[in-house]
């Protein structure tokens, strides 16, 4: 190793330990990919075009109340879940708990493993409050009073993304006063003045964008500027509360202006990302405030959740690239089934558009990070819900119990949804989802890595809101996994339920001796009938599934069927549903028959 590189590689590890990337350190973290920036309607870095391939930080810096699993006890925002812990076990352990919050909810392992699995930048939700205080509480009315915490964290960001060579975008997520109805995403209080109804706080928050610009616009992996997260404000006389329809929205136009000139009176170099009105979708009165009016380093965003993932969904968006020759980054989708996050970033990448999943962990199957939620915090919830509290050692105790579940260790990963982000390049691959061989049982609920109509056939595997805006019951048992196979059970003891004629599961099965082999299934219900294949071949059309005892039907059974061949290597084998609802359990192929 050059001398050169060594001294570098020291630099950057000393950064890294001290957990602060200040100017100092800026200079020693080389990027030898370059600076993001914007050429036409590409962004691009010196190794030519970048597809952004990105996730939200979700929780870290900003709890939601869906989250935060409180909303029922009427608590949906940040503020007021913290209000309410103060109430509860006074500020002092509050503060202990946000403290731990912030210090193991994301942290360096995480951002390896992501960058491991092919993610290539990360973007942290910022909550405001954490930076600055809000006006109300300002000493001095008009200034602003800085906090370290916020910045302390990013600092902390920004090595362990140098260490990986990921990029980083600046998501305000929480603007001062709150940018839209929408409560629980922006901590909007509506008994204070919202961020477009009181000019102290658009003060605030350019102010804020300008102290983060003097840190950061020289870090090499600093990814750029997301001035306002999902506005989502009635402007005007038209539209709903939640700008969408807004017809005018030129008050949001002049606000990002605004941000823009005090940013680029410091920063010339780095991205600023606008974005629309109704959760990032509402540009109406964008062509009467050109991006000429910006500058040549500008991107446009745009939100897709929960609608068909078809050309015509976004072609509005690609308009808009054309009409303005800027390039487009879909800058926060998820909370969805595999197959609607394996259809909509194939859909965005070939339209060459970068995108940006949401959350990157919490107590759900449809992120890469699941929090398994201890028994302690939902009792304190269900007391929250029933208007009555728990002692405040008990209170104290679930919320560090729920704060220490969010810990790179102890969150279960969920190969099934990095698959579905990150592999597709071919929507009709399959991947086994884990090592499965012969003389074993395999749990069905361990079926293949892949799409519907590929690895696996569901009635239903994602949710589109229907014209009400109403969600679809796209996975019954929502456990284990997070494709439209419905699963119930519980840990270690999973099985596959809510079958329906026609539906099927795919297995990869190594095998290394062909022969005739016993295939034993483990099943309860009423009586039904598979057809087993291997390799597209129908290899048994009657197999008829036993039921439980008359005395006993909810047991499971084995059913056994010989004569099974097998070839040697990787077989491709599918259950397909014939008759009834069956129950599924486990198989197994036996070798060496009796």
């Amino acid at each position: 190793m050059s001398y050169r590189n060594k001294r570098k590689n020291y630099m950057v590890l000393g950064c890294i330990l001290t957990g602060l990337l200040s100017q100092a350190c800026d200079s020693a973290v080389e990027n030898e990919l370059g600076r993001l920036r914007v050429q036409g309607q590409e962004i691009v870095n010196d190794q030519g075009p970048f597809l952004i391939k990105s996730i939200g930080t979700g929780n870290w810096m900003i709890q939601e109340g869906y989250m935060m699993q409180s909303t029922d006890a009427g608590i949906g925002t940040h503020t007021q879940f913290r209000t309410k812990l103060e109430q509860e076990i006074g500020e002092e352990r509050t503060a202990d708990f946000y403290q731990d919050w912030l210090d193991n909810h994301m942290t360096k392992a995480d951002l390896d493993s992501m960058k491991a699995w092919g993610f290539n930048a990360i973007r942290p939700a910022l909550h405001y409050k954490w930076f600055t205080l809000p006006i109300q509480d300002e000493p001095v009315s008009g200034q602003h009073t800085w906090v370290d915490a916020g910045f302390e964290k990013l600092d902390e960001l920004m090595g362990w993304a140098a260490a990986n060579q990921m990029y980083v975008m600046f998501d305000m997520h929480g603007a001062p006063g709150g940018q839209g109805k929408n409560s629980n995403i922006n901590d909007y209080d509506e008994t204070l003045p919202s961020l477009f109804e009181d000019e102290a706080n658009k003060d605030k928050l350019e102010a804020l964008w300008i102290k983060l610009a003097q840190r950061y616009k020289d870090n090499p992996w600093f990814g750029g500027y997301d001035l306002i997260n999902e506005p989502n404000w009635r402007l005007g006389d038209s539209g709903n509360e939640n700008g969408c329809g807004t017809d005018n929205n030129d008050e949001l136009w002049d606000v990002h202006l605004r941000l823009t000139k005090s940013i680029r009176q410091i920063d010339p170099n780095n991205i600023i990302y606008l974005s629309g009105n109704c959760w990032g979708n509402n540009y109406n009165s964008f062509e009467a405030h050109p991006l000429s009016s910006y500058d040549d380093n500008t991107v446009i965003t745009f939100h897709k959740y929960w609608n068909q993932n078809d050309q015509e969904s976004i072609q509005w968006a690609v308009d808009m690239r054309e009409q303005y020759n800027r390039p487009l980054w879909m800058s926060e989708s998820g909370e969805n089934s595999n197959q609607w996050f394996a259809d909509a970033i194939h859909l965005f990448e070939s339209n060459n558009i970068g995108w940006s999943w949401w959350p990157v962990k919490k107590s759900r199957t449809n992120n890469i990070f699941k929090v398994t939620t201890p028994e302690s915090y939902y009792q304190l919830l269900q007391a929250w819900e029933s208007g009555e509290s728990l002692s405040a050692e008990q209170t104290y105790h679930a919320v560090m119990e729920y704060s220490k579940a969010h810990r790179h260790e102890n969150t279960t990963v969920a190969p099934d949804v990095i698959y579905a982000l990150i592999n597709n390049e071919d929507p009709t691959a399959t991947k086994a989802y884990r090592h499965h061989g012969v003389d074993q049982w395999i749990p069905f609920v361990d079926y293949d890595l892949g799409r519907d109509g590929y690895a696996y056939e569901d009635r239903l595997s994602q949710n589109i809101h229907d014209e009400q805006g109403q969600w679809k019951v796209w996975n019954e048992g929502r456990k284990y996994r997070n494709d439209g196979v419905d699963i119930g059970g519980s840990a270690g003891g999973y099985f596959v339920s809510w079958t329906e004629p026609g539906e099927w599961l795919q297995y990869t099965i190594q095998v290394p001796q062909a022969g005739e082999f016993k295939l034993e299934l483990e099943t309860k219900g009423a009586a039904s009938r598979l057809r087993m294949e291997i390799n597209d071949e129908i290899k048994n059309d009657e197999i008829a599934i036993k039921t439980g005892s008359e005395n006993s039907p909810g047991e499971w059974a084995t059913t056994t069927v010989n004569g099974i061949e097998l070839s040697t290597g990787e077989l491709k084998i599918r259950f397909h549903i014939q008759e009834g609802a069956p129950d599924l359990r486990a198989f197994r192929l036996v070798s060496g028959l009796e």
